[in-house]
């Protein structure tokens, strides 16, 4: 992004990127516990931005190196029932998502929400490359949603580099993912350009 500021906490048509995400949540799923996990040096951050607001009173776990890291340390602050992981910069997730990832792990244990290609793909063979059929292939988003049982378990397993989201981690322990259509303004802002796109959107959502 090359910004000092984590990417979570940019401004998005006035507010932090972070809290358009939490309040998908909240108006997606009134009931349900949130758990915000942040780098230890963020916290701060955190709570200025949150002082005498509602915000206040998410609970905070403490990220670790990785992905990988960090997800296991708010799966310590859990229980049991459903559990949810998604990405602190996808604010354009839409409550139809949120709440299908729910109904999904409910029935089948797992939920990914994904979206398919809409480019011709490639794959590349040194200095060659094949074309491949984009009709096999999604996008992968988030949330993906777990029976919290089968998450934790899963996450007792040592790292592994192919561990590239929590359904990676799901499958390596043997479960079965299930799949569900999430919607493609789903995006993940990772960009500068990302972030225009989303003001773009976010004005026409509102």
């Amino acid at each position: 992004m090359g910004s000092e500021i984590p990417k979570q906490f940019l401004l998005l048509n006035g507010k932090a990127i972070i809290l358009h995400t939490i309040d998908k949540f909240k108006q997606a799923l009134p009931q349900a516990r949130l758990v915000l996990v942040l780098p230890k040096d963020e916290v701060q951050r955190w709570n200025n931005l949150t002082k005498e607001s509602p915000y206040a009173e998410i609970e905070i776990a403490i990220g670790g190196k990785s992905r990988f890291d960090s997800v296991k340390a708010g799966l310590e602050l859990i229980d049991e029932g459903l559990v949810a992981v998604h990405d602190a910069v996808r604010p354009l997730v839409s409550k139809k998502t949120i709440q299908n990832a729910f109904k999904t792990a409910a029935e089948k244990d797992s939920a990914i929400p994904v979206s398919p290609l809409k480019d011709s793909i490639r794959k590349v063979e040194g200095e060659n490359s094949k074309s491949l059929n984009r009709s096999e292939y999604v996008l992968v988003q988030t949330p993906q949603c777990f029976k919290f049982s089968l998450l934790k378990e899963a996450y007792n397993q040592e790292f592994s580099d192919s561990f590239t989201d929590d359904a990676s981690v799901f499958e390596a322990a043997g479960n079965a993912v299930a799949i569900f259509e999430g919607n493609t303004s789903n995006i993940k802002i990772t960009s500068p350009e990302d972030l225009k796109v989303a003001e773009v959107l976010l004005k026409s959502f509102n």
